[in-house]
């Protein structure tokens, strides 16, 4: 299953870039309005470009931040299950 739904996001991941890429004007494949319309400067392209890795590396850091709290917090829990509490103990008359 985690391979189907896994292949299934990568087809929909290349299939919404190919659809941004379409309205960036230098790779859009409209030929016929090249003549009059003047082609995005490379440092615009640049900007744009360092601008999307910025945006997945602080997406990828917010990931990996809201792992790390869900794994403490399921370490939180497994300690509270197993301490040791000795008014249970008492009450059952385990110990004196």
């Amino acid at each position: 299953m985690a391979g189907i739904s896994r292949s299934g996001s990568v087809r929909f991941l290349l299939f919404f870039v190919s659809v941004c890429l379409q309205f960036i004007p230098g790779f859009s494949d409209d030929s016929t309005s090249s003549e009059n319309s003047s082609k995005p400067k490379p440092i615009t392209m640049v900007m744009v470009l360092f601008g999307l890795i910025a945006v997945g590396l602080f997406s990828f850091f917010l990931f990996k931040l809201w792992q790390k709290k869900k794994r403490d917090e399921q370490y939180a829990r497994l300690l509270k299950l197993f301490e040791e509490d000795d008014e249970l103990e008492l009450e059952l008359g385990l110990r004196n």
